[in-house]
């Protein structure tokens, strides 16, 4: 059986790297988040693949159908 590592809880935590805040109200759902994210997708110049999982026999074939798919948008 392997050794189990000690963990002294009095010791001192050594550095915090960051802190985050959590929402004040967790389950409130925020406009500007939904219209951020619909103001990116109209902004950015290329299209998001299609949800799903793919097969592809090979890697030319998997590189095609990405170009099709995610290629840029047309006016």
């Amino acid at each position: 059986m392997d050794p189990r590592p000690v963990i002294n809880l009095d010791e001192p935590i050594g550095k915090t790297v960051g802190r985050r805040r959590p929402p004040s109200d967790p389950l409130r759902l925020d406009h500007s988040t939904i219209e951020g994210a619909v103001a990116w997708m109209q902004a950015l110049p290329v299209r998001m693949p299609p949800k799903g999982v793919y097969r592809f026999r090979t890697n030319e074939a998997a590189n095609e159908w990405m170009k099709k798919h995610t290629g840029p948008r047309k006016a």
